[in-house]
């Protein structure tokens, strides 16, 4: 093992902490760090494995949400959501700048102050999301509808609580931008593996689950969690085949459990449920229902199984759960240990990362015959009618459009790589801009689609009746800075000036450096790069583009 330093996240939770125990004594790295929500939790823990971990194990304690900025971390989520401010930041932190909200990010900033080796991510994610209730939410934004409507007089405060609330509860933009946040961040920290244990959701049930947490059924919330679920592994399926560190989950499909059996003080809702003495009243027509007078004997304690994040049950319902043809039940130490196999490089085959690859159809012999012919029919087509078949700006980030015209008006004007490469940027420059005002339909064509082109100069723009960048909703004048005019020039113009020619002089001359040619015999001798020819061939230049540049390239 290389690996020497350990983020478990909700590595204080039921599995979490079995998770975190196996790879401190099995493993004896340098550093176990251990995430959690609560300090009484983290402390406990940490305690704990202090004392099964090996001399030289440093275990470290980290308290705190990792789903909000870092100054919200400490704060409870009800809190947050009742004050107009954090609602904001909240706000801003979803639906906001990304770059701006990762750096605010406690998880970007958890990672990338440890930079581990392994991340094992056991927080209930899809709970944390899905149980904020958008369902309720919703209700009560259509109650301030209609007192609205109705002319009724209602805070405008309360409307925005409840408005704001609603959005904030919305689970697939919060699933997103975690998602995006998380991967940065092991990006960054250059993480070898990242092993989330997730969740169906219903613990391996169908949509009849009999199982809520106290709503009736069928529950919207639950199925929610489900769909949560899932939309995460998809996530995580997407960043297996994205250029980073190796992404794994094992997927529990029963009742996890269970931490310990006693004799203990119900809870519910963060409150110690009472023992009341009960009294017997006459069924008249209006039943009022009241607490007031009965006398209160007490906590009420019962014998309970407590399976950690999925709360206490007594001796009853926790035999109805895990009967046979229930939820049943796996333990937590089973699922560690299937997580040090992971972690070791063993073949477990319950990675649902892995088993999505290969039950996915990927491209076919079919696709990749008929891939040839359909390019050559576009070109006969653009031949007859006199057309450029580049770019309608409707696939991918404006930056797809504007380089694959800026490729097509080289080739127009060049020809070849090697034509490119013994001009200088002004004569590149001079060329094209010479190529723009000379072909009208061509010129024409790429403003209509909302490209404008930056004249070789710099001071003049020619554009058509819209403008896909800059993307402003709602505004018909956009003021221009040197600075906005090179992000956008950069983002989806079409830009003749010498500045930019160098840049495709430097990636043509990358692409003939990493062409090295047949260096191995059959097959091996082949790679996307021996694919790239001399000639100016759009579409391979700007697919090696996004490989290199963006790092969009297809790892799978």
């Amino acid at each position: 093992m290389t690996d020497r330093r350990f983020l478990v996240l909700g590595g204080a939770g039921l599995v979490g902490y079995q998770v975190a125990a196996r790879i401190s004594t099995d493993l004896a790295p340098d550093q176990v760090v251990v995430a959690s929500r609560t300090q009484t939790k983290v402390d406990r823990a940490v305690a704990g494995l202090r004392e099964l971990a090996p001399d030289g194990v440093e275990i470290i304690g980290e308290v705190g949400d990792v789903f909000v900025r870092q100054e919200f971390a400490l704060k409870p989520r009800n809190d947050l959501i009742g004050d107009h401010a954090s609602r904001e930041a909240i706000f801003e932190d979803m639906f906001g700048p990304f770059d701006e909200a990762y750096e605010r990010s406690r998880l970007a900033r958890l990672i990338r102050t440890y930079r581990p080796d392994v991340v094992v991510d056991s927080v209930n994610t899809a709970t944390a999301i899905s149980y904020q209730d958008v369902y309720t939410a919703a209700t009560l934004v259509e109650r301030d509808v209609e007192q609205l409507l109705a002319g009724d007089r209602i805070s405008p405060g309360e409307v925005a609580h409840d408005v704001e609330a609603l959005i904030l509860s919305t689970s697939v933009p919060q699933l997103i931008r975690h998602v995006m946040i998380l991967n940065r961040a092991l990006r960054e920290a250059a993480c070898r593996l990242y092993l989330k244990i997730g969740t169906s959701g219903t613990g391996g049930m169908g949509l009849e689950i009999p199982f809520t947490h106290s709503e009736d059924r069928p529950s919207t919330k639950l199925l929610t969690k489900n769909a949560v679920a899932f939309a995460h592994t998809g996530l995580l399926f997407l960043m297996a085949r994205t250029d980073g560190p190796l992404v794994k989950e094992i997927k529990p499909s029963s009742l996890i459990g269970y931490a310990d059996v006693g004799n203990k003080t119900i809870w519910e809702k963060g409150r110690p449920t009472h023992l009341f003495a009960s009294r017997e009243e006459a069924l008249e027509s209006d039943l009022t229902l009241r607490l007031e007078g009965l006398p209160r004997r007490g906590e009420l304690q019962l014998p309970v199984v407590d399976t950690g994040e999925n709360g206490v049950f007594t001796k009853g319902e926790f035999e109805v759960i895990t009967a046979l043809g229930m939820m049943e039940m796996v333990t937590p130490e089973e699922i560690a240990h299937l997580c040090l196999q992971e972690i070791v490089g063993g073949n477990t085959g319950r990675d649902v990362i892995a088993a999505l690859d290969g039950s996915v159809l990927g491209p076919s012999y079919r696709g990749g015959v008929l891939r040839s012919q359909v390019v050559e029919d576009l070109g006969i087509l653009e031949t007859a009618t006199g057309t450029h078949s580049v770019a309608l700006g409707q696939l991918g980030p404006p930056e797809l459009s504007k380089l694959l015209w800026e490729a097509e008006i080289l080739d127009l004007a060049f020809g070849t790589s090697t034509a490119v490469l013994d001009a200088t940027p002004e004569a590149l420059s001079g060329a094209a801009d010479e190529l723009i005002m000379e072909r009208v339909d061509l010129r024409d064509t790429i403003t209509s689609l909302g490209l404008p082109i930056l004249r070789h100069d710099g001071t003049s723009l020619i554009r058509g009746p819209f403008i896909r960048i800059p993307e402003v909703a709602g505004d018909e004048t956009v003021p221009v800075s040197d600075t906005e005019r090179e992000v956008w020039a950069t983002k989806g113009w079409v830009d003749l000036r010498p500045g930019n020619m160098a840049r495709w002089q430097e990636r043509f001359r990358c692409m003939r450096d990493t062409r090295p040619g047949k260096a191995q015999p059959g097959s091996a001798g082949y790679s996307p790069e021996t694919g790239l020819s001399d000639e100016i061939e759009v579409g391979a230049v700007v697919a090696w583009i996004f490989t290199h540049e963006l790092g969009g390239g297809r790892i799978k």
